[in-house]
């Protein structure tokens, strides 16, 4: 993609993935492999760090609710976001999410004060 070189710069001291795709298009099922391999496990980040959105555009048709991704994806938190049906379930799965990648890094700061102090 043509945005490859900018990759290194957005990835830079970054604390989360969130990956949004359309779970009905085959090419982004592929897609979302290379994502979560160049963005979680290059960095390298923890999969709890990732999130992974399934995003039901309005009136879209299919079965994708039951989604069952291969591994590593199937590792990973999963929600399904459908703004029509459920948008107040969606906020609340990315407040979960955020809350959890800040105990994360105040885990992680905890930790290199304590290096530092002994």
């Amino acid at each position: 993609s043509r945005f490859e070189t900018c990759w290194p710069a957005l990835m830079k001291d970054s604390h989360g993935v969130i990956i949004i795709f359309n779970p009905e298009l085959p090419s982004h099922l592929k897609e979302i492999e290379m994502w979560y391999s160049c963005f979680v496990q290059q960095q390298p980040l923890l999969d709890s760090q990732c999130l992974l959105v399934a995003h039901h555009k309005p009136g879209s048709e299919g079965d994708t609710e039951n989604l069952s991704l291969a591994y590593p994806l199937n590792k990973l938190k999963l929600i399904h976001s459908n703004l029509e049906e459920d948008p107040e379930d969606v906020r609340m799965e990315f407040i979960k999410y955020f809350r959890s990648i800040i105990t994360i890094i105040n885990e992680s700061r905890e930790r290199e004060e304590m290096s530092i102090i002994s």
